[in-house]
């Protein structure tokens, strides 16, 4: 039998970030979205944290010149140790 494929391309990897938050009282709902993460929930307080979390991770990644998709995820786990993440 022959595969409908006309020949194997490789699909470019994708990664994302996520922060979920579960302690908001107040009934807002909070999102932010970013190029490679998204940050739900939480209070007010928590979802500045996890949002400052991942503006770091891709600073960090920025100045190294490299991409999410790229890391280990040792490296990844090195970059939140970095900064207290």
């Amino acid at each position: 039998m022959k595969s409908n494929q006309t020949g194997s391309k490789k699909k470019n990897p994708k990664a994302a970030l996520l922060g979920i938050g579960f302690d908001a009282d107040d009934g807002q709902t909070r999102i932010t979205r970013g190029g490679n993460f998204v940050v739900y929930g939480g209070s007010e307080d928590t979802h500045a944290v996890m949002r400052e979390t991942v503006i770091k991770v891709n600073e960090q990644l920025d100045s190294r010149g490299r991409r999410l998709e790229d890391v280990s995820v040792s490296d990844l786990r090195k970059i939140f140790e970095d900064f207290g993440g």
